[in-house]
C-alpha cells in the first residue's frame, strides 16, 4: 500500500523524502501513523531497483527535514519512470480482500479520482461487506455478554458498532452515486454536511419567516 502511495503522488511531481512524507501525513489522514522514515526510505529503495523511481536531483536540506539522529545531507528529489507508471496502474486496478480492510480501502480511496469506475465500484461493494461483517459481530458481542462486560469495556463496543453503522450508510451513498454516475459532494467552506451554516433566526420567529 505504501508502493501504490508513493507512485501515486510522484505522478504528480517530483519529490523528495521529506515531502512524500508530508504528502502521505496529509493525503492517508488517520493511517497516516504507518508512516516514517523507518518504513519510507526502504520502499523507496526498493522502488528504484525496481527501476519504478529514479533520483531527478540533489538539493540542500534544512535542519527541519532532517530525522532525527540522522546526518545532514542533500535531499534526494525522486521522479516516477515509465515503468513506474505502468506499476502504478496495475496497482490502483486491483480489487481484491486487500483493498478492503481499513489500511488498504485508505490508500486506495485517496487515488479514487484515478481509478475507473468498475474498480472503485467493486471496492466500494467490497469494503461495505467488510464493515456489515464487523458490525454484526459486534452486534453478537453486545447481544451475547453485555452483561458479562464492564460498562467501559462496554461504551467501546457501543462506539465501534456506532462507527460501523456510520460508514455503512456512507458507503451506500458513494455506491449509488458511483451507479449513477455522480461524484461525492464535497462541502464548501463555511457549511456543515454541504448546507450552508445559518445564524439562528430572531426571537419570535422561525426559520422559514426570515426575509
Amino acid at each position: 500500500m505504501l508502493e501504490l502511495a508513493i507512485l501515486g503522488l510522484l505522478q504528480e511531481s517530483p519529490m523528495h523524502g521529506y515531502e512524500l512524507r508530508k504528502e502521505l501525513a496529509a493525503k492517508l489522514g488517520a493511517i497516516r501513523a504507518a508512516i516514517s522514515y523507518g518504513s519510507l526510505y526502504p520502499t523507496l529503495r526498493r522502488l528504484q531497483a525496481a527501476g519504478w523511481i529514479i533520483e531527478a536531483a540533489t538539493t540542500p536540506a534544512t535542519a527541519e527535514e532532517v530525522p532525527a539522529l540522522t546526518s545532514r545531507r542533500g535531499r534526494v528529489v525522486y521522479e516516477i519512470t515509465a515503468e513506474g507508471k505502468e506499476r502504478f496502474a496495475k496497482l490502483i486496478a486491483q480489487a481484491g480482500p486487500e483493498t478492503y480492510d481499513d489500511t488498504g480501502f485508505g490508500v486506495h480511496f485517496a487515488f479514487f479520482a484515478r481509478t475507473d469506475q468498475a474498480t472503485r465500484l467493486r471496492i466500494l461493494e467490497g469494503r461495505r461487506r467488510k464493515i456489515e461483517e464487523r458490525r454484526e459481530g459486534l452486534r453478537d458481542v453486545l447481544a451475547r455478554a453485555a452483561e458479562r462486560l464492564d460498562a467501559y469495556t462496554l461504551e467501546l463496543q457501543r462506539h465501534g458498532l456506532d462507527a460501523c453503522e456510520r460508514e455503512v450508510r456512507w458507503l451506500e451513498e458513494l455506491i449509488a452515486n458511483e451507479r449513477s454516475g455522480r461524484a461525492p459532494t464535497v462541502p464548501q467552506p463555511g457549511t456543515a454536511g454541504g448546507r450552508a451554516n445559518e445564524s439562528p433566526p430572531p426571537p419570535g420567529k422561525s426559520r422559514q419567516e426570515r426575509p
